[in-house]
C-alpha cells in the first residue's frame, strides 16, 4: 500500500491504526507492507516511531503489542518528496521494486491518495507516466472524497484517472458507506421477510436522516469556505445513505448488483427546478451559543473565518423518489456543526393507524399525534435499531404510550464493531468495491445538489440563523410543517 500523504491527520488517526488493528486480528498477509510519502524528511525509523505513537493515540480499543508491533513496523517505509516533482515517483518506484523483491507482495499495490483534491488528477497522471499502474500483480487506486467541487469538475477528475486507471480499478471511498449500521440496513431489509414489505409509500410516511455534529468547525474555516456543508456531508454521505435505505433489492449481494441498484435510485431523485430551490433546502451558520455552561464563538468568530462570511455549516433539504416505491414520500437530510448533539441516525416514520379507537378512552391527543411507528437505525455515536409502538400502560383503563424495542452491537454480539476505514480498506485489498462509490452514483450526487448549490451562490444570507448548541434554524422547522411533518429530537 503507498500512502500519498502519510504524514497528514488522516493517515495517522485513520489509516495506520485501521491496519494495525486487521494486523492485530491476522486480517493481513505477513508479507504486507506500507510506503508513505508526504513532502517532510524522514528517516524509515523516524516514520515508524510516528506511526507507532499515532497507533497508541488513535487506537483506544486495540491493545498495543510491542511484538506484533514490531512485526507489522518492518513493513513500514518511508519515502520524501513533492508530489509535484517527477523524481518523487522515480524514488517510489525503486521503493516498490524492492519491497516486492524482499517481501514477497507479488506486485500488488494499492495506491491511496490521501491529499489536497485538487491533487488528485495530477497524482494519477504521474502514476500513469511511471508506468505503476501496471506490475506483475493488481494495482489500484483509492481516492477520498471530495469527487470533484461540482459535476463539471467531478466529471473531468473521472477523465483524468481514467486515462490510467480502469473504473473496475479505482475505489472512490465514503467512510460511512463502511459503517456497521449502514451496512447492516442491506442485511436488516433483505435478509427478514418482516420489513421490506412494508419499506414503501404505503406505510411509510417519511423519512428523516441526520448527521449532527456538536463541535464547530474548529481549524477547518478555509477548507469550509470552499465546503459548505452541503457540500462536506449531503451531497456524499447522506445520499448514499438515502440510496441505501431506499434502493431496490439486488439479485445477488454482489458489488455490480449492489451498486446498480443504489445507482438506479441516486438516477431516481428528482432534480429541483430554480423556483422550487427555497421551499426545499434551507442553509444555516451558527452563531454564538451556551452549550452545557460553556460559551462558543460563531462560526465567523472561529479562527481563520471570514467574519463576513456567506457559507452554510448548516443545510438540510427535501428530497423525493420519483419511482413506484417511493412516490410522494419525502426524504428529509439535515447535517450541522456546533449542533445540540453529535448524532448519525435514520428515522423511518410509518403512517398513523386508518383509525383510532382509543381516543375516547383517554388516550392524550399530544400522545396519538407523535406518529408511534417509528423505527430508528443508529449509526453513531451508539450503532443500533430501535422500534417504536403503542402499548397499554398498566393499570386500570385503555391508556396508551409509546415504547421501545432495542437492539444494540454491543450488547447483542458481545464483540468490538470494527472501524470504517478498517472494513473498507481490507474490501480495497480483496477487490470488493461493494461499498464503495462508482462515477455514476457520484454524478447522480451532484445532480441531486446541483441547484441547490447554483441557487445558494447567487444568495447572500443574513447569518448566523442559528445558535451553537440548538437543533437549526427555524426555517428548517418551516420546511417540513409545511408537509404536516416535524423534526425528531434524537
Amino acid at each position: 500500500m503507498v500512502i500519498f500523504g502519510a504524514n497528514g491527520d488522516l493517515t495517522k488517526r485513520k489509516l495506520i491504526p485501521a491496519l494495525y488493528r486487521l494486523a492485530y486480528e491476522r486480517r493481513l498477509p505477513p508479507g504486507f507492507a506500507v510506503i508513505g510519502n508526504s513532502r517532510t524528511a524522514m528517516s524509515h525509523d523516524d516514520y515508524r516511531e510516528k506511526m507507532k505513537q499515532a497507533v497508541q493515540d488513535f487506537s483506544e480499543d486495540t491493545p498495543f503489542d510491542e511484538t506484533l508491533w514490531g512485526d507489522f513496523a518492518s513493513g513500514l517505509f518511508y519515502e520524501a518528496g513533492d508530489i509535484a516533482d517527477y523524481a518523487c515517483y522515480a524514488a517510489i518506484k525503486v521503493r516498490l521494486d524492492e519491497v516486492e523483491s524482499a517481501r514477497q507482495t507479488g506486485g500488488n499495490v494499492l495506491f491511496y491518495l490521501s491529499t489536497q483534491p485538487d491533487q488528485y488528477g495530477p497524482v494519477v497522471a504521474r502514476l500513469g507516466a511511471h508506468g505503476m499502474h501496471r506490475g506483475n500483480g493488481w494495482r489500484r487506486v483509492v481516492i477520498e472524497k471530495p469527487f470533484g467541487h461540482d459535476l463539471e469538475s467531478a466529471r473531468q477528475l473521472d477523465r483524468d484517472v481514467h486515462e490510467v486507471f480502469a473504473e473496475d480499478d479505482v475505489y472512490r471511498i465514503d467512510h460511512y458507506l463502511g459503517k456497521e449500521t449502514v451496512q447492516n440496513i442491506l442485511a436488516f431489509r433483505f435478509g427478514n421477510g418482516i420489513f421490506e414489505p412494508l419499506w414503501n409509500r404505503r406505510y411509510i410516511s417519511h423519512v428523516q436522516i441526520t448527521a449532527a455534529e456538536s463541535i464547530g468547525v474548529e481549524d477547518r474555516a478555509p477548507y469550509y469556505e470552499k465546503a459548505g456543508a452541503l457540500r462536506d456531508m449531503i451531497q456524499n454521505h447522506l445520499l448514499q445513505i438515502m440510496a441505501t435505505i431506499a434502493m431496490e433489492p439486488p439479485a445477488v449481494f454482489e458489488a455490480h448488483a449492489v451498486r446498480d441498484e443504489r445507482a438506479k435510485l441516486l438516477r431516481s431523485i428528482r432534480i429541483l427546478k430554480p423556483g422550487e430551490v427555497a421551499s426545499h433546502a434551507v442553509a444555516g451558520q451558527y452563531g454564538p451559543g451556551r452549550v452545557g455552561g460553556a460559551q462558543f464563538l460563531g462560526f465567523r468568530e472561529e479562527k481563520k473565518a471570514n467574519p463576513e462570511s456567506n457559507i452554510d455549516t448548516y443545510a438540510a433539504a427535501t428530497f423525493f423518489v420519483d419511482n413506484w416505491r417511493w412516490a410522494k414520500v419525502p426524504f428529509y437530510i439535515r447535517t450541522g456543526k456546533r449542533m445540540a448533539k453529535r448524532i448519525t441516525d435514520i428515522a423511518i416514520h410509518y403512517n398513523d393507524a386508518p383509525h383510532s379507537p382509543f381516543n375516547a378512552a383517554g388516550m392524550e391527543e399530544s400522545v396519538w399525534g407523535t406518529r408511534p411507528n417509528l423505527l430508528i437505525l443508529r449509526v453513531q455515536p451508539e450503532e443500533g435499531i430501535s422500534l417504536r409502538f403503542l402499548s397499554k400502560q398498566p393499570g386500570s383503563g385503555m391508556k396508551l404510550r409509546p415504547v421501545s424495542m432495542d437492539f444494540k452491537y454491543g450488547s447483542s454480539f458481545g464483540v468490538r464493531s470494527p472501524a470504517a476505514y478498517e472494513t473498507l480498506l481490507l474490501d480495497a485489498l480483496t477487490g470488493d468495491a461493494t461499498l464503495y462509490t462508482r462515477q455514476d452514483m457520484v454524478e447522480a450526487s451532484w445532480q441531486a445538489v446541483t441547484p441547490i448549490l447554483e441557487e445558494w451562490s447567487n444568495r447572500k444570507f443574513v447569518f448566523p440563523n442559528y445558535e451553537a448548541g440548538s437543533w437549526g434554524p427555524a426555517e428548517a422547522d418551516e420546511m417540513l410543517a409545511q408537509r404536516g411533518h416535524a423534526w425528531r429530537t434524537p
